[in-house]
């Protein structure tokens, strides 16, 4: 039986941020314990790191060398938030091409869909710089090799992170190939995502959700809005910016999800694509909350 594949970064693990960042290993840990204590075993995707040509498909060359000079050194990065070390180099690498080997792995067949647990994360970073902890747009990088490496016509994107996704929606703008839809708190970091951002060929959509929205709001504009127009454009192959910082437990943000409607918004989009489906961490910075709302998430993807 073709089963739902994991992919955990332990090299993510060496990506330090500093003390006191929430943005830290032990979100990686918090997801591989609740794995743990849920019972979960499944089949591993071992990450492949990203190649240059991977990169510069959603990059800039100056910015890719930017980058890599910035973690050599263990320098400051002109956005304080956005922390690195030499180590972060291969993380950053193997975030990307991670996310790759989990769409090949799906396009192919080996897997039904995908669930990756990588660090950095990816969607705000963009053409040109890093911001908001992402040094690469990781799920603008799979996408970019979806379609030029797999055959796939058309890739649409579900960013439900708290934050809107500014460096996925500023790759895909023009670019009516990509679907990407946004469900985010707003006003909130970046700033960016508002219902009027439609993209150059009308392929963006922003739901922005007001400080306080639960989980039957959530849920009503997964319906309501975001399902129909994924069922509309009819996409190859389904990514999702999994951010798990709309909890209600979440210091960063001021949603009120339950850890299980993270499963539930699984449940409504799994379908899309024919189930071609991989999905990668970006937010969530309540431990315990990310965890719990990670099992959620992937037991909808097996199908539970």
């Amino acid at each position: 039986m073709v089963q739902t594949g994991f992919l955990y970064l332990k090299e993510g693990l060496k990506h330090d941020t500093g003390p006191m960042h929430p943005e830290c290993p032990a979100r990686l840990d918090a997801i591989a314990t609740a794995f743990a204590d849920a019972g979960l075993d499944p089949p591993a995707i071992e990450p492949v790191a990203a190649d240059r040509e991977d990169l510069l498909r959603v990059h800039a060359e100056e910015h890719v060398a930017l980058i890599e000079e910035t973690c050599a050194a263990g320098s400051a990065y002109a956005d304080p938030d956005t922390a690195m070390v030499p180590a972060s180099w291969d993380a950053a690498l193997l975030a990307a091409g991670g996310a790759i080997e989990a769409c090949r792995a799906v396009a192919e067949g080996e897997l039904a869909n995908a669930f990756c647990a990588v660090r950095p994360p990816g969607h705000h970073a963009e053409h040109g710089h890093a911001m908001g902890f992402c040094l690469f747009n990781n799920v603008a990088i799979a996408a970019k090799w979806l379609r030029a490496e797999a055959g796939v016509t058309k890739v649409a994107i579900l960013d439900w992170d708290v934050h809107h996704g500014n460096g996925t929606q500023q790759a895909f703008y023009g670019d009516p190939t990509v679907y990407f839809a946004s469900i985010h708190q707003h006003p909130l970091y970046p700033g960016t995502g508002r219902a009027d951002e439609r993209g150059a060929a009308n392929t963006v959509l922003n739901v922005p959700m007001p400080p306080g929205s639960g989980s039957e709001d959530w849920l009503a504009a997964i319906d309501g809005k975001i399902l129909p127009e994924l069922e509309r454009f009819d996409p190859g192959f389904l990514l999702i910016s999994s951010g798990f910082d709309a909890h209600r437990l979440d210091p960063l943000a001021s949603q009120q999800l339950e850890s299980e409607v993270f499963g539930e918004m699984t449940r409504r989009v799994r379908g899309i694509a024919g189930g071609k489906v991989v999905s990668l961490l970006e937010g969530g910075y309540h431990l315990r909350a990310l965890g719990e709302s990670a099992v959620a998430h992937f037991r909808a993807l097996q199908g539970a």
